[in-house]
C-alpha cells in the first residue's frame, strides 16, 4: 500500500505536468507560426530535453507530434489569411506583416528558388533561419492555391519538428540535469539561427 501510494505521488505531479505541457506547446508553436516573434524552435528543443530526461519515448514522440502539428495549422492558416489578402483591395495586416518580414532581395531569391525548384524549396526554407516567410509570400505571389502549398508544407513541418528535436535530445544528453540541457538546447538554437544573418552582414563588407 504504501509503495502504491509513493508510485501514484510520483507519477501525478507527472502527469499534471504533461496534461499541462503539450497544450502549452501546441499553442505557443502555433502563435509562433502567426506571429514570428516567438522561439518555437527553442521551445520544441526545450520540450525535447525534458522528454528525454523522463526516459519515455512516447514522451518525445508526443513531442514530435504536438510541435509538427501546430506548426503545419498555424502556416496553413497564416497563408489562408495571406490568400484573403491578395484578393482583397485593401490588403490585410497578416499581409502586410508577412511582406514586412521578407526583405525585397530575398523574396526575389525565393521566387527564383521557387520556379526552380518547387515544393522542395518550402520544405527546406523551414528548415533555414528567417527562411519560412519570404518563401511563403513568394507562394502567395505566385497563386499557389491552398491545397499545393499544404502539401509541400507537411514535409517541411514533419522535417523541422525533428531537427530541432534532435537539437534537444543532443542538448539533454551532454548533461545529467535537465534545466541544463535545457539552456544548452536554447543557446545551440539561437546560434543556428544567428548565423545567417550574421554571415550575410560579414559578407556585405566584403561585397562591397
Amino acid at each position: 500500500m504504501i509503495a502504491l501510494a509513493a508510485a501514484s505521488t510520483s507519477t501525478a505531479p507527472e502527469t499534471a505536468q504533461q496534461a499541462i505541457g503539450y497544450p502549452t506547446l501546441f499553442l505557443l508553436v502555433l502563435l509562433g507560426a502567426l506571429v514570428p516573434v516567438v522561439p518555437t524552435g527553442a521551445l520544441v528543443s526545450s520540450a525535447a530535453v525534458v522528454a528525454f530526461h523522463q526516459e519515455a519515448p512516447l514522451a518525445m514522440v508526443l513531442v514530435f507530434v504536438t510541435a509538427s502539428l501546430a506548426a503545419f495549422l498555424g502556416d496553413a492558416t497564416l497563408y489562408w489569411l495571406g490568400r484573403r489578402g491578395m484578393h482583397s483591395k485593401n490588403g490585410s495586416r497578416w499581409l502586410e506583416a508577412i511582406r514586412s518580414r521578407a526583405p525585397e532581395d530575398r523574396l526575389t531569391q525565393a521566387q527564383e528558388k521557387l520556379a526552380d525548384h518547387g515544393v522542395a524549396v518550402l520544405v527546406l526554407s523551414r528548415l533555414v533561419p528567417a527562411g519560412r516567410l519570404p518563401v511563403m509570400l513568394a507562394c502567395l505571389l505566385a497563386r499557389w492555391p491552398m491545397r499545393r502549398f499544404a502539401r509541400g508544407n507537411l514535409p517541411a513541418c514533419l522535417a523541422w519538428a525533428v531537427t530541432y528535436q534532435l537539437i534537444g535530445v543532443l542538448g539533454g544528453s551532454l548533461f545529467n540535469e535537465p534545466w541544463e540541457g535545457v539552456v544548452a538546447a536554447v543557446a545551440l538554437t539561437v546560434v543556428l539561427s544567428a548565423a545567417p544573418s550574421l554571415w550575410r552582414r560579414v559578407r556585405k563588407p566584403r561585397a562591397a
